[in-house]
């Protein structure tokens, strides 16, 4: 019996591998159109806004790496920006540099881990990385040799590789010296080569003719491809700094998910990650990334989801080429971090995630104690645009029987790399056809 003469068809999957977190998606269709799509986020949450609170003005940092072993450079970055803003001061030059060096190495592993281990089983059909290891091994051992030289880079700088230790407000504990970067720029090197061969690689993929029509978010800075400061932007003309975040975002609760889900105050959902980076700040690029994109032919007017892919290879090599300009530039600073007083103050800082815009605020009292915690993740605000997506992605492949359109639902949200449990999981899948 085909699917379109069954008047009820109900679809589960309980597990889905190859994302990061823990969740749902429900698809219903009634009489040949999609009738609801939800992207339910039930994992618990976490409370760590509410944890913060009470804690002195040093502990972010630390306290929110812990959110995601996958980006906790983000976290810590953004804590970083938003404390420093409260107490008024401003970390540049070499410092500043160290920092961006440590985010290239998580650009590096972080998209390395989703490129290779979670999206491309998807266009080479396979339905994990253990089959796709089994079929191309070189392909799969590249991509662990690249993401083996982005954890390098942040354990070099950090302290170690996951949850780095050596950052502070103001900076580091301590700094390296030109002599410890020399052997990292020779395995950036490397890392280089590795990505312009993962860029031409990925551009091989067959992908879906879909794009996306939702306003595209990120930083953006006049001197630099945005990742640690700048203004937030879009391509719908929105221009504003981050401390008025707050004032044109609002989040609010869906029954389905226990992430909060972010829209622009009279504009609605908004996408934030590689594909509005890539739109909004392509002449950004290191040169011999940007001279890749146009080589496989990818540019700024790209809205198609599924070749974000390439995107972040390209963005990989673009973080691999920059992390050398910086080792050959840098020269060790007299004093490893600039001396930041607590006052009475809200700060408000945003970094480029892997995934996407990530922004905190945070108050402090006159002793320096935490007294307001707020934290937006890329996944949730993406969450809305998600939906939306997949909503147009159904209805595109409504004469697909269940089992190939789970396939393409599955793969159009590794679109996006979710990383659930920041937003707070993935993915169950319940397709009910009436």
């Amino acid at each position: 019996m085909s699917h379109r003469s069954r008047p009820e068809r109900l679809l589960e999957n309980n597990a889905l591998a190859r994302v990061e977190g823990e969740g749902a998606l429900r698809v219903e269709i009634r009489n040949g159109q999609v009738a609801d799509v939800q992207l339910r986020i039930y994992e618990p949450p976490r409370f760590f806004e509410a944890f913060l609170r009470g804690r002195s003005y040093t502990e972010p940092p630390d306290l929110t790496a812990r959110i995601c072993g996958i980006c906790p450079v983000a976290y810590q970055m953004s804590a970083c920006s938003a404390i420093e803003a409260a107490c008024g001061i401003t970390v540049d030059g070499p410092l500043r540099d160290l920092r961006r060096l440590m985010y290239c190495g998580e650009w590096i592993e972080s998209h390395t881990l989703h490129i290779y281990l979670l999206h491309a089983p998807d266009f080479l059909g396979h339905d994990s990385a253990l089959t796709f290891a089994a079929a191309d091994r070189a392909a799969l051992e590249r991509g662990l040799a690249l993401k083996k030289i982005g954890n390098e880079a942040i354990e070099l700088i950090g302290g170690r590789a996951v949850h780095p230790i050596n950052v502070r407000v103001g900076g580091f504990y301590r700094v390296p010296s030109r002599r410890d970067l020399a052997p990292l720029r020779d395995r950036l090197l490397q890392a280089r080569d590795l990505a312009q061969s993962t860029v031409s690689w990925v551009a091989g993929f067959d992908f879906p003719d879909h794009e996306v029509d939702t306003e595209l978010v990120a930083l953006q800075h006049p001197d630099e491809y945005a990742v640690m400061s700048g203004r937030i932007v879009s391509t719908g003309g929105l221009e504003l700094g981050v401390e008025d975040f707050a004032d044109h975002v609002a989040e609010h609760h869906v029954a389905h998910s226990t992430a909060l889900h972010a829209r622009l105050l009279e504009r609605g959902r908004y996408l934030v990650g590689p594909l509005a980076r890539f739109a909004l700040n392509f002449d950004q690029l290191q040169p011999l990334a940007r001279s890749a994109a146009r080589e496989v032919g990818i540019g700024p007017d790209c809205r198609n989801p599924f070749r974000s892919i390439v995107i972040r290879a390209i963005e990989v090599l673009h973080a691999c080429d920059l992390a050398v300009e910086l080792i050959d530039r840098y020269e060790q600073p007299d004093r490893t971090f600039e001396v930041a007083e607590p006052r009475a103050a809200i700060g408000h800082g945003a970094t480029e995630a892997p995934r996407g815009l990530l922004y905190h605020r945070y108050g402090i009292d006159d002793d320096g104690l935490v007294t307001d915690a707020v934290i937006v993740p890329p996944t949730s605000q993406n969450q809305p645009a998600i939906e939306h997506d997949l909503w147009h992605l159904v209805e595109e492949n409504l004469d697909l029987d269940d089992e190939p359109l789970r396939r393409r639902a599955e793969a159009a949200i590794r679109n996006y790399d979710p990383c659930i449990s920041c937003a707070t999981h993935f993915l169950d899948l319940t397709v009910v056809r009436s």
